[in-house]
């Protein structure tokens, strides 16, 4: 207690003195190395973003509600096999019916922002043409909680649930899905645009492409370069076309796109290892920001992918660059790779975090919190990038109730050393101006079903009630000093 009491005072000179000191100060490296010595939340400014986040497949539930349409998710988690678990998402975390009570649990916790996704087959069930008023009625009544507990909402446009009857049609293999996604952002910012300001195009295109189209491990479960890399490129254009949507639709609009990211480097410094590791970065990193940059595909590293240009259109290299108000950044894990020969695409594979004797989560990646500093610094490097968002990032443990408490002291450590990052990464000219926890409350994690829990907010699934973890009551805390300022 003292000691945290003392590290406080100390970090509110910091500024001070870095503004006076070089950075490449012994004492002062040695303090920016050392996790849990300077987070303070009054540090990042009193303009910072701080959100909890969620998505509409994960956490809404209410599945066949008020008129809304399958998506590819729903169609399959309802085939065996499919989820980890055995379980499925129709209720999940029950937000359609619970969203007030979430909201105002974000707001107790000094949250000042809110991440929501829009459904898009609840809003089109077919995809196209017939728009569902109920689905428009509901996210206006969640947008509205949130102003009026002054947190400001900010939405995701695509996370991951195409509606199925598009699916069907080729999804996101075909080009028309170019006009489908427009015409869809079109409806939700003309609908939504006067109460909400912040708008996130996409949610990671490289997991729910590679991991949808190419791995076949996600919805819709398709695999190969012949279904991956139309996809991917159609999700580039619709990634820069929607951002040009909302900028044109939403007054004052500040628009971004969220990127999925990890921090790579190879198992050792053999020159097969290094160019293994180069080659996941260009596919893992590189291959989304680069188009919306104007730099195109990474083909230099990553050859395969020249054979992304059969797909071309007319007119598709000028759509891919869009000049974002900000880059999303998603941080979970390292990954440690070295040369193979499976899979040919890429000739690299994962060192898996199991043989490495390293800290992991309940889905066995490594727990490795510098590797946010890593991911910022390394984006960071990109001219035309103004501003970055951490839009999502935290970690996941088999928290349990015990005596009415989960004690998720694990989580408050990681959460406490990736900002401790983050406000080192911002101290070092990097603009990073907001930081969003993944997630609110546990929900359905994809194949993975309910079992890894990610939330501040212990949710039982057998009755949907909400029980605040240690580390909700952590931001809580950690938060208070700010709030009154931030929401004012």
């Amino acid at each position: 207690m003292h000691r945290r009491n003392f590290i406080e005072i100390g970090s509110l000179l910091l500024p001070g003195i870095l503004a006076k000191k070089n950075l490449k100060s012994t004492y002062l490296k040695s303090l920016l190395d050392d996790p849990k010595t300077i987070s303070s939340p009054g540090l990042f400014g009193q303009d910072f973003r701080w959100g909890a986040a969620i998505s509409a497949f994960q956490s809404e539930g209410a599945f066949l509600e008020d008129g809304k349409g399958l998506s590819i998710w729903d169609t399959f988690t309802a085939k065996k096999g499919n989820v980890h678990d055995g379980t499925n998402a129709r209720e999940s975390a029950g937000f359609y019916h619970h969203y007030r009570e979430d909201i105002r649990i974000a707001k107790n916790m000094h949250f000042n922002s809110f991440r929501l996704s829009l459904s898009w087959p609840r809003i089109f069930p077919e995809g196209t043409g017939r728009v569902n008023q109920k689905g428009l009625d509901f996210y206006h009544k969640v947008i509205d909680e949130c102003l009026v507990q002054n947190i400001e909402p900010w939405i995701t446009l695509y996370h991951w649930d195409l509606p199925m009857a598009l699916e069907e049609k080729g999804g996101w293999t075909n080009h028309e899905i170019v006009a489908w996604f427009t015409d869809y952002v079109d409806i939700c910012t003309r609908v939504f645009g006067d109460k909400v300001k912040n708008w996130i195009v996409m949610n990671e295109p490289m997991s729910f492409t590679g991991l949808g189209y190419f791995l076949g491990y996600h919805a819709p479960g398709r695999k190969g370069l012949r279904n991956f890399l139309p996809a991917a490129h159609h999700a580039a254009l619709c990634q820069a076309e929607g951002g040009r949507v909302v900028q044109a639709n939403v007054h004052d609009a500040y628009v971004g796109t969220a990127l999925s990211c990890a921090h790579i480097k190879p198992v050792n410094d053999k020159e097969i290892n290094i160019k293994a590791a180069s080659r996941m970065d260009a596919l893992f990193n590189r291959f989304y920001i680069e188009p919306l940059l104007g730099l195109g595909y990474p083909t230099d590293t990553l050859g395969i992918l020249n054979k992304i240009e059969k797909y071309f259109k007319p007119g598709d290299i000028e759509k891919l660059k869009f000049d974002f108000d900000f880059i999303g950044l998603q941080y979970y894990y390292r990954l440690v790779s070295k040369f193979s020969l499976i899979p040919p695409a890429i000739f690299a594979n994962e060192v898996p975090a199991s043989e490495r004797n390293v800290k992991t989560n309940s889905m066995g990646f490594e727990v490795y919190p510098k590797g946010l500093y890593k991911v910022l610094t390394k984006f960071n490097e990109y001219e035309g990038i103004r501003d970055i968002i951490i839009t999502e990032t935290g970690v996941c443990h088999d928290d349990r109730i015990e005596n009415g408490r989960v004690n998720d002291q694990n989580r408050i450590e990681y959460f406490r050393e990736l900002l401790d990052y983050t406000l080192r990464a911002q101290q070092e000219g990097i603009p990073v101006k907001g930081f969003f926890v993944w997630s609110l409350t546990d929900n359905f994690e994809w194949r993975e079903g309910v079992k890894p829990r990610f939330g501040l907010v212990y949710i039982d699934y057998a009755n949907q009630r909400r029980t605040i973890k240690d580390s909700g009551f952590w931001f809580r805390d950690y938060l208070q000093s700010v709030t009154s300022n931030n929401l004012k």
